[in-house]
């Protein structure tokens, strides 16, 4: 693994923008970074390969576990959002089971798992489309590990005969960054390829509708036409509390979500306490519990926070590094991973899984803490 300079192609903006990343830089700097690349041999994207495969297994058992064991409190999960969590993880609606490991990697030893972006993941058409269009620019002859746009259609097409109806509703929150909505427009394109009709709406456009007493009520768009398959770009522990969250309980079953609602568990930090418990010393984990270490260097992460925010790397107690946020406990305390640092550009592996099968990777650059403002960085495959 290995992190070299190259020269940016002529006129790089445009050619991101063409190909949907208009949100390429950040207060002037580069959010997309082509003045580097990372380097892999074939045997590091097999370890990160692998990794990703077994991970998402443990991942599996752990659900499993969690329900089994009716372990929701360590979550923090609303009581009244169990029987659906219940019923969505044994029912298995359609879903493109998707999501993004990040992981601590420098080539040497074994990925480390930071977390699991599985419920709202960003930074996808990054991975998916514009860095496989940079690999061609820049190094046609090399390979790149990027199936990620292949498999999201597959997906798509395979989930499309249960869906119901081929329109699907795309619905995001309104980010003054563009980052959501460059996302869901990247979805809906997925989706458009697979066959199926992208709708497009914000989650404040969508409505209710209670039918009659006694039956399932249903979820509308501004044109009061039926919410058969809803993507949201809108995480599960937000939507459960919003005002009409609970009419999730008087709706459940009549419309598809994607992603569904079983994913609050892995997408909540504590399942990073639960995976230690049930795989002790496993080499692609970190030691994690939610009573804070008395000694030594660890991080403390909220249960549900985004892109870094409230995240600290603390020792004996005092914060070495913190970034500040919205978020409050309570928090999780995970091993510090020493991770690689190339002239203060410090890399996290996003390794991509669609369907429990690692799919290609993304990388992030930032200091010490990956946060809203990190830069992506392409790779390719090199021997």
């Amino acid at each position: 693994m290995r992190r070299e300079n190259i020269t940016p192609r002529p006129n790089w903006q445009e050619k991101v923008a063409r190909d949907g990343l208009v949100w390429h830089s950040v207060d002037g700097a580069p959010y997309w970074n082509e003045s580097a690349f990372y380097s892999f041999t074939r045997r590091e994207i097999d370890e990160l390969e692998n990794a990703t495969n077994k991970l998402y297994k443990m991942f599996l058992e752990a659900g499993q576990y969690v329900i089994d064991n009716n372990k929701f409190d360590l979550f923090g999960i609303q009581q009244w959002c169990v029987p659906l969590i219940k019923e969505a993880w044994d029912s298995e609606p359609p879903a493109l089971n998707y999501g993004r490991f990040d992981l601590g990697f420098d080539g040497n030893g074994p990925p480390k798992l930071f977390e699991f972006n599985c419920d709202t993941p960003t930074s996808l058409l990054e991975a998916a489309v514009i860095q496989w269009f940079w690999k061609e620019d820049q190094f046609p002859r090399k390979n790149q590990f990027n199936n990620i746009h292949e498999d999201l259609i597959a997906k798509w097409k395979d989930i499309s005969p249960y869906l119901g109806s081929k329109v699907v509703h795309f619905a995001h929150f309104a980010d003054t960054a563009g980052e959501d909505i460059i996302t869901t427009a990247y979805m809906m394109d997925l989706a458009r390829e697979a066959g199926l009709l992208p709708e497009h709406l914000l989650m404040h456009d969508i409505g209710w509708q209670q039918v009659r007493t006694g039956e399932l009520g249903k979820f509308v768009d501004l044109n009061q036409a039926e919410i058969a398959t809803l993507y949201k770009l809108y995480p599960w522990e937000w939507m459960v509390a919003e005002p009409f969250g609970k009419n999730l309980l008087h709706n459940f079953g009549r419309t598809n979500w994607i992603e569904p609602i079983w994913k609050m568990i892995w997408s909540n930090k504590a399942i990073l306490a639960i995976l230690w418990e049930m795989f002790p010393n496993h080499p692609y984990l970190l030691r994690a519990g939610f009573e804070e270490p008395k000694s030594g260097i660890y991080v403390r992460k909220p249960l549900l926070a985004r892109e870094g925010a409230n995240v600290s790397i603390r020792q004996d107690g005092q914060d070495l590094a913190a970034l500040d946020g919205p978020y409050q406990g309570p928090y999780i305390y995970q091993s510090y991973c020493a991770l690689p640092n190339f002239n203060e550009n410090i890399p996290v592996v996003g390794s991509w899984c669609v369907d429990g099968f690692a799919c290609g990777i993304g990388i992030r650059e930032d200091g010490p803490i990956t946060s809203n403002l990190a830069r992506f960085v392409p790779h390719i495959i090199d021997g």
